[in-house]
């Protein structure tokens, strides 16, 4: 079952949105806030996401922001805000689609179809490329030149992070989410330092001198490499 993550304050539009998808045979995980969401994105894995823009603490512009650090999963935005400043504004922070209330079922169900069509096909493939480094995703390998190298889980995770993400600026506090859950009881910034420093040491061919992490003082890091697939 496809899971997604629904972001609904409306508990009538949600009970009945949320029942509909359920009987398509969806697995659906609804929050009513931004936290919450935030919570169940950190914590799990979807498919999709079904966004609200007005909620309780906040607005689902931000939060499509915030995934948007993290990945490419499909987002499609659910709002009654129909004028296009409020569509375009949508579109260019990363959502994938915008349907404004109301709004059939139907329509709404051929939009996820198509989301969830479109990300699979465009879904990482069996291995990422970025000049000498090589991930083998089936097998968690990471190769140097060819070379396998022995990264610790943290610093795959991180590899995994930046080459998914590359030309992008991840701020620390992204980082330390993305790799602990928000869980940063035993893992802060001065940790995370000392873990790109490792990893530099097994990836760089001169760590003092980066070519494929670079900081970003004041704004985080950066993979500074193109990425490929195959």
């Amino acid at each position: 079952m496809k899971k997604i993550l629904f972001v609904e304050d409306d508990d009538a539009l949600g009970y009945a949105l949320e029942f509909s998808l359920i009987d398509e045979g969806y697995n659906i995980i609804r929050t009513c806030t931004i936290e919450d969401a935030k919570n169940c994105f950190n914590n799990d894995e979807f498919k999709l996401i079904l966004l609200d823009v007005n909620l309780p603490d906040g607005n689902g512009y931000d939060f499509c922001k915030y995934v948007r650090e993290k990945s490419s999963v499909p987002i499609i935005f659910l709002t009654a805000l129909d004028d296009e400043v409020n569509v375009v504004m949508g579109l260019e922070i990363g959502a994938n689609d915008y349907l404004t209330k109301p709004f059939g079922v139907r329509e709404l169900l051929a939009r996820i179809k198509v989301q969830l069509r479109l990300n699979k096909s465009n879904e990482i493939k069996d291995k990422l490329i970025s000049k000498d480094i090589t991930i083998d995703i089936s097998t968690s390998h990471v190769y140097k030149k060819n070379e396998l190298l022995n990264l610790t889980a943290l610093e795959y995770k991180l590899l995994i992070l930046f080459m998914n993400n590359p030309n992008k600026i991840i701020k620390r506090e992204s980082i330390l989410e993305s790799i602990t859950g928000e869980d940063d009881t035993f893992f802060d910034e001065n940790t995370l330092s000392v873990y790109i420093k490792r990893l530099r040491e097994k990836i760089e061919d001169d760590y003092k001198n980066p070519k494929y992490i670079i900081t970003k003082r004041g704004l985080g890091y950066k993979w500074d490499i193109e990425v490929g697939s195959e």
